[in-house]
């Protein structure tokens, strides 16, 4: 989801990782999957550093249960998508 105008900027810690991650992962959808072009390591390093983000701020919330429910942390580390 993207941000409206007028709303507030958000305060996680991990935004402007998302939101690399997201601009690369669009720029990478628009631009070359549909038109039939496929890059396994497309956005690969944005997505580690974001998830790597989220596992740190989660886990120090006690809530990295999320993860791990959604198999994205596996034995204490964020596992590649």
């Amino acid at each position: 989801m993207r941000e409206k105008k007028g709303s507030k900027p958000s305060t996680s810690p991990c935004a402007f990782l998302r939101d690399a991650y997201h601009n690369c992962f669009h720029r990478w959808y628009t631009e070359k999957f549909v038109k039939g072009q496929y890059d396994k390591e497309e956005c690969v390093s944005e997505w580690q550093n974001y998830r790597a983000c989220l596992s740190e701020h989660l886990e120090n919330k006690h809530m990295i249960r999320i993860l791990e429910g959604e198999n994205v942390v596996q034995d204490g580390a964020v596992a590649s998508q």
